[in-house]
This record gives structure tokens, C-alpha cells and sequence, in this order.
């Protein structure tokens, strides 16, 4: 592990969305010092933000001369309707970001030694059966195709110099953002049955092991390359309702068959449906192979943890 003293200056582009907020408090608490590079800048007393713009250089790439690591959260939320405009959004907010503190860390004097960049892994597609690890081939479509954009964007754009860490990110449990909150919310109406098929993957993760991930990989010098950001245990969505439910303590949720989910989920849910009718089972070969311990590697005991405390 490095020797990094623990009031060193992390720097966290898009950093006030759910996954950058919680790591925010996460690495506050450890003692770390923050700095958010957000388009709606709001300064706290655990960290201080800077505006920008996700896309030109400006005053805010001074904060990573002499930062200590970069993490980059920024993009355009995919949980949209799938128009024209917001695909070329979702891929260009990603691209662009990535591209730009590239350019900021190649004119500064001491760029962050390590970058630990956000990516989907969605990037394998939507394997009906297929456990999929960081060797598996790469998806068709939408998703695989933006993630495979932006890692390659990342890997561009950082300093030759630079360590760089990929996070393929799954389903992130926490009660203050992500899905997890809209399928409590079913639930809560009666409405948290199996979701179309109710074999379609759920490879998830639980908020404060996604945390801990983020924190190895700034102090943890062997981790390099793209890592699967996921618990060792991926559930079918049947499975994964049946558990929110028992969590949450109700005994009964109607199924949403595909045709319902289909007109459901843009009218009430204002949301692309495909995210609910399909998944895929991910597990992390490299992850199992560096030792990673998770806190919560089964569903029950992380669901549990999030709703009974």
C-alpha cells in the first residue's frame, strides 16, 4: 500500500451526483481533503467545490497540480428516455470530461499520480445467462459502445506517468440515490414483483464497498488496469425483488410483465424500460485475484444493512 498521508488532496470531477457524494463524505471522514469539480459548485465545511464546465480548460486545473489522486465521476445520468439528443449527450458529457482533464493534467507542473476513472458494465452488454469477468468480450449497442468510447478516451488522455484505475461500475446499492430508492418506492405501492422475465442479471454492489474500492485504488500502488466493480454474488432480478421486499418487510409485490414495463416506465418511472427488462451477471476476476474483501458480499446481508439501521 502507499504511504499517501491521509490529508492528502483528492480531487473528484463530477463529484456531487449519489456515487460522488457518498465518497465525498467517505473519504472526509478518513481525513482526506476534497476538492469537487461540479457545474453547480456548492462549498460545505468537509470540502470545497470548484465550477466547471466538464469540457474546456479553466481556472479549476490548478486544484490538480499537486493532488494526490483524480476521480472522475462526470456524465450525463443514463436513467433518460433514449432520444436522439440524449444518447449523443451521454456519450459526448463522458468523452468530453475525460478529455479535458486530460488536457488540464498534461499543463500542469505535478498531475495526480493516480486516476481512478468511472466506467459501466453495462461495457459487456445484456447476456441473458453468461457470467461475465473483465476477459469477457465486449457488448453490442448503446451502453457497450459508450463505455468502450470513454475508457478509450481515458486511456488517451492520462499522462503516460500517470497510474490509472478503472472502476466498470454495476448496480449501486444506497438509500440516498441510484435505483434503489425507485424500486423501494414500487415496492412500498405494492409493485415490487419479479420485473419482466425475472432472470435477467443483477450484478450489484453495496455503497460503502464501492467506497472502499475508490480508497484501495488511491493508496493501493498494485492496482492497475480496468477492474469490474461489483460484489461476488449476482442475483436474478427475481431474486433481487424477493429480497427488497423481505428487507423492507412486505410480503407481497405484483410482477411487472414486459409489456407492462415497456408503457410503465416512461409514463410513471420517465425512464428507458430496457433497464429493467435486461441484465447481466458480472463478477470480478481481478478483484478475487488482488484479495479484495467485501463488507457485504451477499445481497441479504447488504439490503439488510441499508434498511433495517
Amino acid at each position: 500500500m502507499s504511504t499517501t498521508p491521509p490529508t492528502s488532496r483528492i480531487v473528484i470531477a463530477g463529484g456531487s451526483g449519489f456515487l460522488g457524494s457518498n465518497l465525498v463524505r467517505h473519504l472526509s471522514a478518513l481525513g482526506y481533503q476534497v476538492l469537487i469539480l461540479s457545474r453547480s459548485p456548492k462549498t460545505t465545511p468537509n470540502r470545497t467545490s470548484e465550477k466547471w464546465d466538464a469540457r474546456t480548460l479553466g481556472p479549476w486545473a490548478k486544484h490538480l497540480d499537486g493532488a494526490s489522486a483524480l476521480i472522475n465521476f462526470a456524465g450525463r445520468s443514463v436513467d433518460c428516455f433514449k432520444t436522439p439528443e440524449h444518447k449523443d449527450e451521454i456519450l459526448r458529457s463522458r468523452v468530453e470530461a475525460t478529455l479535458a482533464l486530460g488536457r488540464a493534467c498534461r499543463e500542469i507542473d505535478n498531475p495526480p499520480p493516480v486516476w481512478v476513472q468511472m466506467s459501466t458494465a453495462h461495457i459487456y452488454g445484456d447476456p441473458p445467462e453468461i457470467i461475465c469477468d473483465e476477459s469477457s468480450p465486449f457488448g453490442v449497442g448503446l451502453a457497450p459502445t459508450v463505455g468502450h468510447t470513454w475508457e478509450q478516451a481515458f486511456n488517451d488522455s492520462a499522462p503516460s506517468a500517470c497510474r490509472k484505475v478503472i472502476f466498470r461500475t454495476s448496480f449501486v446499492l444506497g438509500r440516498s440515490g441510484g435505483a434503489l430508492p425507485r424500486l423501494a418506492f414500487l415496492a412500498r405501492i405494492g409493485l415490487g414483483g419479479t420485473v419482466a422475465s425475472g432472470k435477467q442479471g443483477m450484478s450489484w454492489i453495496h455503497q460503502h464497498d464501492m467506497n472502499r474500492l475508490f480508497h484501495r485504488a488511491i493508496e493501493d500502488e498494485s492496482m492497475q488496469g480496468a477492474y469490474i466493480a461489483t460484489a461476488p454474488n449476482p442475483v436474478s432480478n427475481k431474486f433481487f425483488m424477493r429480497e427488497l421486499r423481505r428487507a423492507m418487510h412486505i410480503p407481497i409485490g405484483l410482477p411487472a410483465p414486459t409489456s407492462l414495463v415497456r408503457i410503465g416506465a416512461p409514463l410513471v418511472m420517465r425512464t428507458d424500460p430496457e433497464l429493467a427488462i435486461y441484465g447481466r451477471y458480472c463478477v470480478s476476476k481481478r478483484l478475487a485475484e488482488s484479495g479484495f474483501t467485501f463488507s457485504f458480499p451477499d445481497l441479504p446481508a447488504a439490503l439488510t444493512d441499508l434498511f433495517c439501521r
